[in-house]
């Protein structure tokens, strides 16, 4: 294989001004491809992490944009081909994950706002770039899960629900686009080292079997698996420290 097996590809990762999507975003450029950062605040954390891409040779802007709100994901998907190029690569990272300990703490409003940004802006992203992928005959999306969707997690139903929301998005995309030289996967992570992890009391890396929590280094390593594998589809892929469920 290529030392940049995804050169001349055009990838948009959401929700990657940091962690997971920062990761996700320098390590698919690594492989050679040129990303769009997406964020909605921290804009500086968001040009850093667009100069890390320019700085590996690529191109690369960073766009504010709510990927919940249609007309903010077609502002997004028209900057990237315009500025960039027209997007192959779709990694759907951006997500809230707000705990709640009780579930009569659980409202309409923050379960609707987390439908939104969890679930809703993947089918809004995947619909937008679809029409490019299809002209190119090629494409990569990969849905960025959680165990809580196969567990129910800590967090609460509403972040439970729309994980696995997303896991249903992936099989229904998968199947209906395989023939179309699209690949459509998710990555299922638990106790992964980020800002949401560390302002949990309850995360506890003595319950992983491995005994650490994961990295998101080692989250982006199989977000490049998925880019750069053309036969692997439809696939949630578990990457949780040996912390399996039934």
């Amino acid at each position: 294989m290529s030392s940049e097996p995804l050169a001349g590809r055009v990838a948009i990762v959401t929700g990657s001004s940091r962690g997971m999507g920062r990761a996700i975003a320098t390590a698919l450029a690594a492989a050679g491809a040129d990303v769009v950062i997406n964020y909605v605040q921290r804009a500086e954390e968001a040009e850093a992490a667009a100069d890390d891409v320019r700085a590996m040779g690529r191109r690369s802007i960073a766009v504010r944009a709510n990927v919940s709100r249609p007309v903010d994901v077609e502002r997004l998907t028209e900057r990237c081909a315009t500025e960039i190029g027209a997007p192959t690569i779709l990694v759907n990272n951006a997500g809230i994950g707000r705990r709640v300990i009780d579930v009569d703490e659980l409202d309409l409003d923050l379960w609707t706002e987390t439908i939104a940004v969890n679930l809703t802006s993947a089918f809004l992203m995947t619909k937008a770039v679809l029409p490019t992928m299809r002209s190119a005959g090629w494409g990569r999306i990969i849905n960025i899960a959680s165990t809580a969707a196969q567990t129910g997690g800590s967090v609460g139903p509403h972040y439970a629900a729309s994980k696995a929301g997303l896991i249903g998005l992936t099989h229904g995309y998968a199947t209906k686009l395989t023939k179309e030289g699209i690949t459509v996967n998710a990555i299922a992570m638990a106790q992964i080292e980020t800002e949401m992890l560390r302002s949990a009391t309850a995360a506890d890396p003595s319950r992983i079997p491995v005994g650490r929590f994961g990295t998101v280094d080692e989250v982006a390593e199989v977000a490049v698996l998925l880019a750069t594998n053309g036969y692997m589809t439809g696939q949630t892929i578990s990457l949780n420290g040996g912390m399996y469920y039934t």
